[in-house]
């Protein structure tokens, strides 16, 4: 009788270490043949990084709230978008931003630059409506806007870089982005430099080097409201 009971705990065991077996053999399997997860990155909106002579300006774009505009910055500044010269020579594949200044500079207001004439008459040889949204408004520093004289559809190349909230400009432009703090900053060094009082144009402007594109990079930071001076509300709006 022990004899017996010994042989069916030996089969017994056998059977169970057999099992043991097969389960992690097929695990293994089944962990080998599986797919590795697929991490997506997050999509953000696209970001311009705009080189300047006196640093870095790093701004958010709004493609899904002005989709023409953020279209026709992204295509000047990389040169994909054809655009014509003061004196109607058509560029292709020459990025219009590289080599302009901000002519206009105004402490507590904007700074305004992105003109090929370089004195706020330029055009890149066509011009577009313009696009306000209700979701974006001028109550914060830091807003990227085109600028455009009293004609329709005349935006075109010029853009302007709040200082302060400007509530007076709203749904009158196109922002079309939203700068980080840093380049806030900028813009207050910027806006201070001397300058004619008859036109705002700083004696030494600030010239832009080249704008990158980043896509998919994080969204810039909001820049923390700031109140508004009796000195912007008393500015005139950016014009051509």
């Amino acid at each position: 009788m022990g004899t017996f009971l010994r042989g069916v705990f030996m089969r017994s065991r056998s059977a169970m270490v057999m099992f043991f077996f097969l389960a992690s053999t097929l695990g293994l399997s089944a962990q080998s043949t599986a797919k590795p997860a697929i991490h997506h990155a997050a999509a953000g909106e696209p970001t311009a990084v705009i080189e300047t002579t006196v640093g870095k300006m790093t701004c958010t774009l709004f493609p899904d709230k002005a989709p023409i505009g953020v279209a026709n910055f992204i295509g000047l500044a990389t040169g994909t978008k054809d655009w014509k010269t003061v004196k109607g020579v058509t560029k292709h594949g020459v990025p219009l931003y590289d080599g302009t200044i901000f002519h206009r500079v105004i402490p507590d207001f904007m700074i305004q630059g992105g003109d090929p004439a370089g004195d706020g008459s330029g055009t890149p040889g066509y011009g577009f409506g313009v696009e306000a949204s209700p979701d974006l408004m001028f109550d914060r520093p830091g807003r990227l806007a085109y600028a455009h004289s009293s004609l329709p559809n005349s935006n075109g190349s010029q853009f302007f870089i709040t200082e302060v909230p400007t509530p007076h400009l709203n749904g009158l432009y196109t922002i079309f982005g939203q700068c980080d703090e840093a380049t806030v900053g900028l813009v207050k060094q910027i806006a201070r430099m001397a300058r004619d009082p008859m036109n705002d144009r700083p004696f030494r402007p600030v010239k832009i080097i080249h704008i990158r594109i980043v896509h998919g990079a994080a969204a810039a930071r909001p820049a923390s409201s700031a109140r508004k001076t009796a000195a912007a509300a008393k500015a005139s709006a950016p014009a051509n």
